[in-house]
């Protein structure tokens, strides 16, 4: 006799992270998990620190000071605020609340893996619906919702092609749905998209709507991710279902101390926009010098393939890593001839596209 997980979960294919170790390498490039390479704000350096002598303390179960700040940057309600660690735990619990046996969601073809593995530990069943060129179709996700759908995910940017939606099309999408569908928008990139013609995140749009639920981290162009801050808006009736099974305190002292400053620092996050545009264009030419496809992002990264010079994805990024550069392979969101590569440092980019060069030269020189 011996305790026995639940029938499925022992089935669920468990998150891969994006690799942060090459052998030999004390100190790799990491390019493989959209980090930001400007670091944080030292404003919220400075408030994770001082909040030091409270570590005795538990934190604020209501999330109080950010809730209250994020609310006053973004005007939106504070009682229709959700906080989480990392907007995976939002998922998480939205998946808990919505979905049981004989449910599904719906997601696009190359969906963010968390989304499938809440929905598989809730009881429920994925659909995925096929992309169009590595961007959501808004028909094929309508198409594929049924009786049974509870939940609709989007990312916008998408992860992990980079591709985007204009914002018309996310209301297409919502018009269309049963108002029984809960419709998640996703929106860990949406600081990448500042400046896009047709592009929202989607808040303001989202006040008067009773089934969605955008959500938010600070882990992307704020720098914060080892912190592990998310944040949603949602109407209040989902905000209580999602309140009652949130695990309590998942919100640091110092987090949410981080976070608030941050938040505040609203020169720190403009140069970090400033070098994402400014990297994002040096990466896409950089790769396309050397024969690469690469997809149209509005994230920080860039998703490419080398699948024209015969040099295989994984091949690429296993002869990075021996040079001290990690990248993602993207095997495991069925991309097999795809990496996805963040955009890096100045030095890093620099690193990257030289050692690639190498790569590009020594596969010509075998033909």
């Amino acid at each position: 006799m011996r305790p026995e997980a639940k029938a499925g979960i022992l089935d669920i294919a468990p998150y891969v992270p994006g690799a942060s170790k090459a052998a030999g390498h004390a100190k790799p490039i990491k390019l493989s998990a959209n980090e930001n390479p400007l670091g944080c704000s030292e404003k919220a350096r400075a408030a994770y620190l001082a909040s030091a002598d409270e570590l005795h303390l538990y934190p604020d179960a209501r999330t109080s000071r950010l809730r209250a700040a994020i609310a006053a940057k973004y005007g939106l309600e504070p009682e229709r605020l959700l906080f989480g660690a990392g907007s995976d735990e939002l998922f998480s619990i939205a998946c808990m609340a919505y979905l049981g046996a004989g449910d599904n969601m719906v997601q696009p073809q190359y969906g963010f893996a968390a989304w499938a593995i809440a929905a598989h530990a809730a009881g429920g069943a994925v659909k995925s619906a096929p992309e169009r060129n590595y961007t959501v179709d808004v028909d094929a996700i309508l198409a594929t919702v049924d009786r049974r759908t509870r939940i609709v995910f989007i990312a916008n940017p998408a992860n992990p092609t980079g591709t985007w939606l204009p914002f018309g099309e996310i209301e297409r999408l919502h018009a269309a749905l049963p108002g029984n569908v809960l419709l998640v928008l996703d929106g860990a990139y949406s600081e990448c998209a500042v400046g896009l013609r047709g592009y929202s995140a989607g808040l303001e749009w989202a006040r008067d709507k009773e089934n969605v639920l955008v959500t938010r981290t600070f882990s992307k162009m704020y720098g914060l991710a080892s912190l592990r801050i998310g944040w949603g808006y949602a109407p209040a009736r989902v905000v209580e279902a999602l309140d009652r099974i949130r695990l309590p305190f998942s919100i640091s002292r110092g987090g949410e101390a981080a976070a608030v400053a941050a938040l505040e620092d609203e020169a720190f996050l403009q140069r970090s926009v400033d070098a994402l545009t400014s990297g994002r264009i040096k990466l896409r030419e950089g790769l396309a010098a050397l024969g690469a496809r690469t997809l149209p992002s509005a994230a920080n990264f860039i998703t490419a393939t080398f699948d024209n010079t015969g040099l295989p994805a994984e091949q690429i990024a296993a002869e990075l890593a021996r040079g001290g550069i990690l990248v993602r392979h993207l095997r495991n969101y069925g991309m097999p001839d795809w990496l996805r590569i963040s955009v890096g440092s100045e030095t890093e980019l620099k690193a990257l596209l030289e050692r690639l060069g190498l790569i590009v030269e020594a596969a010509k020189a075998r033909v």
